[in-house]
């Protein structure tokens, strides 16, 4: 299968095109001008390169009906950090996705595959499934929110298969420094002191690695379309994975509940991963590996860069 992939600069685009690119797919990827694709190293030498922006379709769509793919996964997203959750440019994203949708049809592409999130959902109190109503809380999971229904539509118009991941906590090596988890490693290894809420919360890490099988499995599935959660099946207290990644580094300090909850906390990020288990797919990294994995990347990382 011929495969385009947005967002594949960032850290899960990098794991699905890795992941693609390992099981025989071709891929090509969006490079803005001037971005540093360093996360695609080990494999940028298998990968068509489209040089081109998503505010200019035009350009982009050339590129894209040269290499006619068979689907498009699109994972591109302006203002995923938390400062921009409720930026009001959130509302360009919604555009991006409906824009994708035809940039693939237009070159031939048959699936569309988009990024969701979570943050669709709004809080609750258990694990969540595809079907509870959504009430987001931010512009972000608004716009997501809208994005997704908005795709869905224009893909049933346009003879697309259609499938919307709603993406839960994924982590692993190559994540982007402000997330928990790295900032955890970055700070305890340096022997500081990590201020942090009670951290109650039951909250399921899935390492990226899974996450992006999950999104190869959901293209190459001809049944799989609508919505999906991906995430881990199991949510431990955050306490514990907290507490765990600080034994295994063996430095520095937590400082469990000096931080208040937030009025809008989430206490329960967990998802109901029945529809994509349906599937075949099942995670293949268990926690205590993945932090451990990611603990060392780190540590290589911090060696080769000094």
């Amino acid at each position: 299968m011929r495969i385009f992939v947005t967002g594949a600069t960032g850290f899960l685009g990098s794991y699905v095109a890795e992941d693609l690119i390992g099981q025989g797919h071709g891929v090509a990827v969006l490079l803005r001008p001037g971005t540093r694709p360093w996360r695609l190293g080990a494999i940028r030498d298998r990968l068509t390169i489209i040089e081109g922006t998503l505010d200019d379709p035009s350009a982009l769509g050339a590129g894209l009906r040269s290499f006619a793919p068979d689907a498009v996964v699109h994972l591109a997203w302006r203002g995923v950090g938390n400062s921009e959750r409720n930026s009001k440019e959130q509302v360009r994203n919604i555009a991006d996705t409906v824009a994708m949708v035809d940039l693939a049809a237009d070159a031939g592409a048959t699936i569309f595959v988009g990024a969701g999130s979570q943050a669709e959902y709004g809080p609750y109190d258990r694990a969540i499934a595809e079907s509870d109503v959504p009430r987001p809380t931010t512009f972000y999971g608004i716009a997501k929110l809208a994005s997704g229904l908005m795709a869905e539509r224009r893909c049933a118009e346009r003879k697309l298969r259609f499938a919307w991941l709603r993406i839960f906590s994924a982590y692993g090596p190559r994540d982007g420094e402000a997330w928990l988890i790295p900032s955890l490693i970055r700070t305890l290894r340096a022997g500081g002191h990590m201020a942090l809420t009670a951290c109650e919360q039951r909250w399921g890490f899935l390492h990226a690695r899974d996450a992006a099988a999950a999104v190869r499995l959901v293209l190459e599935s001809p049944a799989a379309q609508g919505i999906y959660n991906l995430g881990s099946p199991d949510a431990p207290q955050l306490g514990e994975t907290v507490r765990r990644l600080h034994e295994l580094i063996g430095a520095g300090a937590l400082g469990l509940g000096e931080v208040p909850y937030r009025p809008d906390q989430v206490m329960v990020l967990a998802a109901d991963m029945t529809r994509l288990e349906a599937l075949g797919w099942r995670p293949m990294v268990g926690l205590d590996q993945g932090l451990r994995e990611t603990l060392a990347w780190h540590a290589a990382a911090e060696q080769g860069a000094s």
